[in-house]
């Protein structure tokens, strides 16, 4: 007699593995950061997206104090308007 399987349930999250590349010294501030909050790298980023989705704060004042230290650290000296005009750029030439 075979176990029986409960019926999934159609909110839960089905996740899949991306190859989403991103830029290398971003990528070891995310990762210490995950650490930091005891958290797994896909997890940090999912909650990060949706909050930004959601409006609201992704990061308390004392976690974004960490960011900017993390950031210093892993010499990360860019931030969202450098992307911004570097994809508008690459699209625009």
């Amino acid at each position: 007699m075979s176990p029986r399987r409960r019926p999934r349930d159609p909110r839960a999250p089905e996740r899949s593995q991306s190859g989403v590349r991103l830029e290398r010294r971003l990528l070891k501030v995310l990762k210490a950061l995950a650490e930091y909050l005891d958290v797994s790298l896909a997890e940090l980023l999912e909650l990060t997206v949706l909050q930004a989705f959601e409006g609201t704060p992704a990061f308390s004042k004392g976690t974004l104090r960490r960011i900017a230290q993390l950031k210093q650290i892993y010499d990360m000296d860019y931030g969202v308007e450098e992307v911004r005009a570097r994809l508008y750029t690459a699209r625009h030439g």
